[in-house]
């Protein structure tokens, strides 16, 4: 994969989503090109996969990353919150989203389908951008380790690289 075929993206906490300060979203453009998601992301030990979509609503995971991997179709989400910013993402890309960073689609293709994993198999929590969330989720998201494994491209990806905390 081509470097210009990564990119990163962080997000201000906009008081309701708390984003990450530490850690840039990761979109890596056509990572899959006839590559099963759900093997590769086993690989590198991103587990505890699931198949589905993503929620129609701003929401993010405190206590873990996720990555997902567009399997099928194309959708337009929305990144870090109200204030994010939306991308349009298709079959092949793949993202890292950071603890804390929200994610909501705007909308989807009919046969839109995603792989989504986490490091090491974590469990994840839902988060929505509730207030009496607030204390709690700020100090999970500074406690989440970087994953071992870069989801694509292993233990010498270019996630490890980019997510060593300042």
């Amino acid at each position: 994969m081509k470097k210009e075929m990564i990119k990163t993206l962080y997000f201000d906490d906009d008081g309701k989503i708390p984003n990450n300060a530490f850690y840039p979203l990761t979109l890596y453009h056509a990572a899959l090109e006839n590559r099963d998601a759900m093997a590769l992301f086993n690989k590198n030990k991103w587990t505890n996969a699931w198949q589905n979509g993503v929620f129609p609503y701003h929401h993010y995971h405190s206590n873990t990353h996720e990555v997902l991997g567009i399997v099928k179709g194309d959708a337009s989400i929305t990144f870090g919150g109200e204030k994010g910013e939306t991308i349009r993402v298709e079959e092949g890309d793949v993202v890292v989203i950071p603890a804390g960073v929200g994610h909501k689609r705007e909308q989807a293709s009919s046969d839109f389908l995603v792989v989504g994993a986490y490091p090491d198999g974590r469990d994840h929590d839902l988060r929505t951008g509730e207030p009496n969330e607030r204390p709690t989720v700020l100090k999970n998201i500074q406690n989440v380790p970087v994953p071992e494994f870069d989801p694509i491209f292993g233990v010498d990806g270019p996630l490890k690289k980019s997510w060593t905390k300042q």
